[in-house]
């Protein structure tokens, strides 16, 4: 195998599917983009991707390839899958994997999220090592931020109502910068400058957690429930 070398992965979301893009390792996969597609969920509630058209996509050192990511519940972690070489994943090849990004989500973390890793053993060594910001992008349907969060509990600090129908209040920071609020699995679903008031009236009902970045580079989480 000649080197690999992750580039980009990019996000094709709609309502009737998620995708992710992929485009990299050049010296293997060359310069194109491999679009996968959500193919289903697992039994651990794991969604998984598949790139399309199944078999026959050049990939210079590999031939022709197919991609698959997917959660590996026996190893606990997010494996990237490259097929036998006829679009069929009974013994794929391990590329990557990542254990040590928010295991709890129904997606894959991004590259800069825990740590995908590359396999050497399949790689030959020669893929330029772990995926980073700098040798990589990994956006679309990924995840990039743990909600393995703990409830603020300083008094100073306080959320309110909670559950919430329309609008949360903060006290207790006056030097806020700006807010952020995640949905379950980790998605951002509104960003904005800091106000001690917060609409959420167009959220679906659900948990979220709020976090609040202070002027000094502070960061405070909170989970809150929209009613």
């Amino acid at each position: 195998m000649k080197a690999l070398y992750l580039l980009a992965i990019a996000l094709g979301s709609s309502v009737a599917a998620q995708t992710i893009t992929f485009n990299g390792c050049h010296n293997l996969f060359d310069n194109q983009n491999f679009i996968f597609s959500k193919t289903g969920v697992d039994a651990n509630n794991k969604n998984i991707y598949i790139t399309t058209p199944v078999d026959g996509q050049p990939c210079s050192g590999l031939g022709t390839c197919e991609f698959k990511i997917k959660w590996n519940n026996a190893l606990t972690r997010w494996e990237f899958l490259a097929d036998e070489g006829n679009g069929t994943f009974t013994t794929p090849t391990l590329m990557y994997y990542n254990s040590t990004g928010n295991i709890s989500s129904p997606r894959p973390p991004s590259n800069t999220f825990g740590a995908w890793i590359e396999n050497a053993t399949a790689t030959g060594g020669q893929c330029g090592g772990n995926l980073t910001g700098i040798n990589s992008t990994l956006t679309g349907d990924v995840h990039s931020t743990s909600l393995a969060t703990t409830d603020v509990t300083k008094t100073k600090i306080q959320i309110f109502p909670n559950p919430v129908s329309d609008v949360i209040r903060i006290s207790g920071i006056d030097n806020g910068q700006t807010i952020q609020i995640y949905n379950v699995d980790g998605r951002l679903v509104k960003t904005d400058a800091f106000d001690q008031k917060i609409d959420v009236s167009s959220l679906s009902a659900g948990v979220y957690v709020l976090r609040i970045t202070t002027k000094n580079f502070e960061s405070h989480e909170f989970k809150f429930v929209k009613k």
